[in-house]
């Protein structure tokens, strides 16, 4: 086909497209939306080897081609949205073996995209290291817990298993069923510590927030200076100044209560999006009398 060798104008759940041609774009889909796919050894002469100008939520894209052609590229993917997904081991004879022109969301590939969030380069480890006839998960992979349960909106993987187990999704087409810890598997392995659950409440830095609520936070769980915390208030024109240790890749929830016995004890006040280092709201309506202020992480 001219264009999406596998799959044209077509919304995907739980398929498996393999050894497809796209002339110009698209060897395997093209202005599609996939869901828990895998897309492998597929080619287009031209754009996205993989998957061009489509939508991939939870897939896998490995040993796809691009780019025979002058000018062409991406062997996995080329301008698609990709979130939750493994875009790894591609080839293109031009430019972008794995990826050209994409917007990456928790997912899987190298090298590692520009101003996007909640990404692993990291080899993704599957249970066939050799070819694509496994691409199931082994149990040390980084994929597991690693991406965002707020792009699923399916129940199952591409085996028929739930989609998420140990309380977060896993980067790929594939879930991996018994994880020992409920926390990325990436994460962990970045800041040396085990993937075995042993390290999931323990509060490594000692700056009283475990591992988890440190992974959460989003904080450097080896370094007790970086942990979510208000500091003083000050005062400020207009009001007072309420400030935290802050990471750009979360969002902050600031709540405040005058009355520690009353219900709730805490009301929303701000929600506001992370900054680098620190985050500052001044809070123009402040009380004449005591007040408590607390800031959570958001889901």
């Amino acid at each position: 086909m001219e264009v999406g060798g596998g799959a044209f104008l077509s919304t995907l759940y739980n398929c498996v497209l393999t050894g497809n041609w796209g002339h110009f774009y698209g060897g395997g889909a093209f202005v599609c939306t996939l869901y828990n796919c895998t897309l492998a050894g597929n080619e287009a002469s031209y754009y996205g080897g993989g998957a061009s100008r489509c939508t991939l939520n939870n897939c896998t894209v490995v040993g796809n081609f691009a780019g025979r052609e002058e000018g062409g590229g991406g062997g996995g993917t080329a301008n698609c949205v990709v979130s939750n997904s493994i875009v790894y081991f591609n080839v293109a004879y031009t430019v972008g073996d794995n990826s050209l022109g994409d917007i990456f969301n928790y997912s899987c590939t190298t090298p590692a995209p520009a101003n996007e969030v909640g990404n692993i380069t990291n080899a993704p480890l599957f249970v066939d290291t050799n070819g694509w006839s496994n691409l199931r998960l082994q149990s040390n992979s980084p994929c597991i817990n690693a991406g965002n349960s707020a792009y699923v909106t399916v129940a199952t993987d591409l085996d028929g298993f739930p989609r998420i187990a140990g309380g977060t999704v896993d980067i790929g087409a594939y879930e991996f069923q018994f994880p020992a810890s409920t926390i990325s598997y990436a994460w962990l392995q970045q800041s040396g510590l085990p993937t075995d659950g042993s390290a999931d409440y323990v509060d490594t830095d000692h700056d009283q927030h475990n591992n988890w609520q440190e992974w959460r936070c989003g904080t450097d769980p080896t370094n007790a200076l970086s942990v979510l915390r208000l500091l003083p208030p000050v005062s400020a024109t207009g009001g007072l100044a309420l400030t935290w240790l802050s990471v750009t890749n979360r969002s902050y929830l600031l709540e405040r209560s005058t009355n520690q016995s009353g219900t709730p004890f805490f009301s929303p006040l701000a929600t506001l999006p992370g900054q680098p280092a620190t985050n500052t709201f001044i809070d123009t309506n402040a009380p004449p009398g005591p007040a408590f202020y607390r800031v959570l992480v958001l889901p």
